[in-house]
């Protein structure tokens, strides 16, 4: 009679609550790098095919203002960085934990011209040409695509001679926009990047020797209050699923 009454209880209980909360999701906070937004926004979709109860919601932006955010306190589940020693200072601070984490793909940094400008380029050195009066990249100190440009600059010997052509960026994807709408004659962009536009052109991809590897690391935030289901798309981002959308993004899959 006690458990006949429980559950007639529990069922008069639930006609009274609306539909869409007995439905509710549960809703986890990614922050990632821009330059991973296209590939994560369909990986989103296909782990929502399996988890319709898991609501993804990203947050955008570059690697280092991101991880600046999660230090002083923002709500975030699951970090996704552009930058190795950015997501390296987390752990450190024991604000991930390393069984927690995982390199999901790597990348390689280009540079770009519009398609429409004609601007001939044939190596980093032509940066240093007359013609190339602007240069769009991300802003070194907060933004991964910018540290690795300004690495294979410095590596080249250009830094210094072309620096005050540099035009600062918030993320690789603002120096991209720069370039699309002719703002720089040229940018400093991911692989990935480049290849979802087609109002820029490839020029040059900078001999990966000259900046340190790029690789994306991701990992579950210890003060998330939804570890099961953070942890549950952190496993999907390394399945073969989405490694086949990163591939398909011209994202590189790690040994």
């Amino acid at each position: 009679m006690l458990l006949l009454l429980f559950t007639s209880c529990n069922a008069a209980d639930n006609k009274n609550v609306p539909l869409a909360d007995q439905l509710k999701k549960t809703q986890i906070t990614v922050s990632a790098a821009a330059s991973m937004q296209d590939a994560l926004n369909e990986i989103a979709n296909q782990f929502a095919e399996e988890h319709p109860e898991i609501d993804v919601v990203y947050n955008f932006g570059g690697s280092g203002a991101l991880q600046q955010q999660i230090v002083h306190g923002a709500p975030v589940d699951v970090f996704i960085s552009a930058d190795k020693q950015k997501f390296i200072e987390l752990v450190d601070e024991q604000l991930i934990k390393e069984d927690n984490a995982a390199h999901l793909a790597g990348n390689e940094l280009v540079i770009v011209v519009n398609s429409a400008a004609g601007i001939k380029l044939n190596g980093l050195d032509d940066l240093a040409n007359e013609d190339v009066m602007r240069i769009g990249i991300g802003t070194p100190e907060t933004v991964p695509a910018g540290k690795y440009a300004r690495e294979s600059l410095e590596a080249a010997g250009l830094w210094n001679e072309i620096k005050g052509k540099m035009i600062p960026a918030k993320d690789v994807r603002q120096v991209l926009t720069y370039v699309e709408t002719q703002s720089v004659d040229a940018g400093l962009v991911y692989n990935t990047d480049a290849l979802m536009s087609d109002k820029v052109n490839i020029a040059v991809t900078a001999p990966s020797g000259t900046h340190e590897p790029i690789v994306y690391p991701a990992g579950l935030l210890e003060s998330s209050k939804h570890k099961e289901q953070s942890r549950l798309f952190l496993q999907f981002l390394q399945g073969q699923k989405a490694l086949k959308i990163f591939r398909k993004y011209g994202f590189k899959a790690l040994d």
